[in-house]
């Protein structure tokens, strides 16, 4: 082992750079090199914040609102959060039950390192957002990691569910719509789902509906709580701002559930970050609290882009990709064209690796294998792009098939 290797903990040295984030950045190199690059990596819309949440940021600062806040947001936000979580999805929650994040990622690490120890297992069912497992890891837990392909819709079947849990098994991470498949559980399957959680009353759960508001199919979204109200002493519901108000960079992310471990990612969040941004907390508040007509249009456009991507990448050899309930990706099977071009000697082995650098480096099309995401032979393009970019990109992965 080398000396550098050496210095480093064993904890950081189990998991990997975020794999959308390496490939943004490399494809932002080639771009800045003058390289015609198409990126269809990164997973946040191409909106800009609504002005009257710009507004209120602005207002934020002009006001004096620069200081340290309670460490676990402002009493505004979080009254907007608990207002949201009873008017849009029928729970109640006291202040003491909610948490603002410096971002989604934020909460999921918090959540994580407050309940999990070395030994104990988290079931993500696969495909998964990449973060997942490797917060797990940090986490010193074991990531349990349940196939679920488009041959099921990507979603976790009860018995899968059912035989994956044992004593050990301590959280499980459901996520609806889907990063990266779009899939969304119907009530009915989360009700399945929910019958066989209360029978394991040892086992928390996670539902991140970060893209809750991204709905591609106007039906009413449910989580597992709409599902099994019975759960919701030992759930935690995540979620934020940054996908439905494209406030990504404003960094803001929130979480509800049972007190205790609310007050447990306060903790580590103090000894961490201390508060979210004062600023963006304001302007969060601005997002939650003020007119919801804001995210229509946007959600308008992703509905159009959606349907063209998954009629063009259906119509491509070698590919099949199922239409999604929700966020803004497609994530088409890509197994025979990845044998089809292996077999032709225009990539060096048969996997999504292979195709991705093939497509980046023969045809300037940046895209995420479907491996980064727990499965192989699949990829993730974002359609939060212009429609012209997503014709020449795809006319670009079409000429790099055939």
């Amino acid at each position: 082992m080398s000396d550098a290797a050496n210095v480093l903990s064993a904890r950081v040295l189990s998991i990997k750079e975020s794999p959308t984030l390496a490939i943004t950045a490399k494809a932002a190199k080639y771009k800045a090199e003058g390289r015609p690059i198409i990126g269809l990596a990164a997973g946040e819309p191409d909106f800009d914040t609504p002005q009257h949440i710009k507004d209120a940021a602005k207002a934020a600062i002009d006001a004096g609102y620069t200081k340290y806040t309670p460490v676990s947001g402002i009493p505004a936000l979080k009254k907007a959060i608990v207002h949201k979580f009873n008017t849009e999805n029928g729970f109640d929650y006291a202040m003491n039950e909610v948490i603002v994040g410096v971002g989604g990622k934020q909460t999921i690490f918090n959540l994580c390192l407050a309940v999990l120890n070395a030994g104990d297992e988290v079931i993500i069912p696969a495909p998964y957002w990449v973060s997942y497992a490797d917060i797990a890891m940090v986490a010193e837990a074991k990531p349990v990691i349940i196939e679920c392909g488009i041959e099921q819709g990507f979603k976790l079947l009860p018995a899968q569910l059912e035989a994956a849990i044992n004593a050990n098994t301590k959280l499980v991470i459901l996520n609806s719509p889907s990063n990266p498949t779009g899939a969304v559980y119907t009530l009915d399957e989360l009700k399945a789902l929910g019958a066989v959680l209360l029978k394991h009353p040892h086992v928390l759960v996670a539902t991140d509906d970060m893209y809750e508001h991204v709905n591609l199919t106007g039906e009413k979204f449910n989580n597992i709580l709409n599902a099994a109200p019975g759960l919701k002493n030992r759930c935690i519901v995540l979620n934020g701002v940054s996908k439905a108000y494209s406030m990504t960079g404003w960094r803001i992310g929130y979480a509800a559930g049972p007190a205790n471990i609310i007050k447990a990612m306060e903790i580590l969040q103090s000894q961490s970050t201390s508060n979210p941004t004062s600023i963006s907390q304001y302007a969060a508040e601005a997002a939650l609290s003020g007119s919801q007509e804001c995210i229509k249009p946007m959600v308008a456009a992703f509905r159009d882009r959606h349907t063209y991507v998954v009629n063009r990448f259906n119509a491509m050899p070698g590919l099949s990709c199922l239409m999604a309930g929700g966020a803004f990706y497609a994530f088409p099977d890509a197994r025979q064209a990845i044998s089809n071009l292996y077999q032709t000697g225009k990539i060096k082995d048969a996997s999504d690796m292979a195709l991705a650098e093939y497509l980046l480096e023969q045809h300037n099309v940046a895209l995420v294998p479907g491996s980064a995401f727990g499965a192989e032979g699949y990829f993730r393009i974002s359609f939060a792009t212009s429609m012209d970019n997503l014709r020449e990109a795809l006319d670009r992965i079409e000429k790099a098939l055939s």
